[in-house]
């Protein structure tokens, strides 16, 4: 009877690993897969979402990071001969061609053109070894730690890897970006090229998904579906990844829907609230007034909103002189416990430094 109990046992753990904390299990076909918000980066549902796996073409997202934050999408790009060719998806760049690049960011993000890929690392880094290097760089600083790229198409190496986490990262990152926003967004697009200038999005998050707005699909041998999707409703951008999936973009939208039927875009501070006085020594005003820098708002779940803790870290006074927008503290939020935000409170109004005999003369008058 033993023997039983013990196998028993060992089927329930095996069992409850597949459902996840959130308490519900959505019966996803991904081998590895995680849904953030993508303002605030809250993981709000995932699984062995720090596995290192092969990405596939969801590489590109980062290299249209790296093209945005290091050129200009007016730059004319010559196409050298390396770049023609490259075997998988194409938007057949010819030897020699000139084309903008943000005609080739459209075929590289709507078409997944690994010519795109391979010439846009060329423009930018040079080499696509420096290309190379400047996308890891970024992964590091915006703490995908468990990702390294061998090139910017995704093209299958051992040494490229990513997990569902850090492009969840990536993605959030690469949103901060407007032109990003733009193009993965678009549906299709006519590129100013004689040849092969219609480029017809492969996501098809944007007409089967409410709210779909990307990002971008991959796909090879080894890697199997990859996708990252994106959906706005109510104040939210939510960011689903699913790795190895066989039903990917099925497991997308359930991950999606979870997150729009469970939480709620809550405001917990406005931009330019006050929030706390403190002493000013040697000004011409005792006091200056603490605000909010910037407005802060978190996807909650029912129920969490009473966990919600503040609080001020701020010096019992301060010194004259003091400008208006002056960092002087912050304000950290809380959920259950965890810090959730640290924010900066910064001064409402400027105060200017006096002598002694001003500050004397001062509390006469306005006694």
């Amino acid at each position: 009877m033993k023997i039983y109990r013990y196998i028993s046992l060992i089927l329930i753990i095996i069992l409850s690993s597949s459902i996840i904390a959130h308490g519900e299990n959505l019966g996803l076909s991904a081998e590895s897969y995680i849904l953030i918000d993508g303002n605030t980066g809250r993981v709000l549902y995932e699984r062995d979402a720090h596995r290192k796996m092969p990405m596939a073409s969801t590489t590109k997202i980062m290299t249209a990071l790296v093209a945005l934050e290091e050129g200009s999408v007016e730059d004319k790009v010559t196409i050298k001969r390396e770049c023609v060719g490259i075997e998988g998806s194409s938007i057949y760049l010819r030897d020699g061609e000139i084309i903008t690049l943000k005609d080739m960011l459209y075929g590289l993000m709507l078409r997944s053109g690994n010519d795109a890929a391979e010439a846009i690392a060329l423009h930018i880094g040079g080499s696509i070894e420096n290309f190379v290097s400047l996308m890891n760089k970024k992964a590091q600083s915006i703490g995908a730690l468990n990702t390294n790229f061998v090139n910017p198409h995704g093209l299958h190496d051992d040494l490229h890897y990513s997990t569902a986490y850090d492009l969840a990262l990536i993605t959030k990152a690469a949103f901060s970006y407007d032109e990003f926003a733009n193009i993965v967004k678009s549906k299709s697009y006519i590129a100013d090229r004689e040849e092969n200038n219609y480029f017809y999005n492969k996501n098809k998050t944007l007409w089967q998904y409410e709210g779909g707005d990307g990002v971008k699909t991959g796909y090879t041998i080894r890697s199997g579906r990859c996708l990252v999707s994106s959906a706005s409703k109510n104040g939210m951008r939510l960011i689903a990844v699913s790795l190895r999936a066989g039903d990917w973009f099925n497991d997308n939208y359930k991950l999606l829907d979870y997150g729009f039927n469970n939480y709620k875009q809550s405001f917990i501070y406005d931009k330019g609230q006050f929030v706390k006085k403190i002493n000013v020594t040697k000004g011409n005003k005792e006091h200056v007034n603490l605000v909010a820098e910037e407005s802060f708002f978190y996807p909650l779940k029912e129920g969490e909103r009473e966990k919600i803790k503040i609080s001020i870290d701020v010096p019992s006074d301060i010194e004259a002189p003091i400008e208006k927008g002056d960092k002087i503290g912050y304000i950290n939020t809380y959920l259950d416990g965890q810090l959730i935000n640290k924010g900066n409170l910064i001064a409402k109004a400027s105060i200017k430094k006096i002598n002694a005999f001003e500050r004397f003369f001062n509390k006469i008058r306005f006694k």
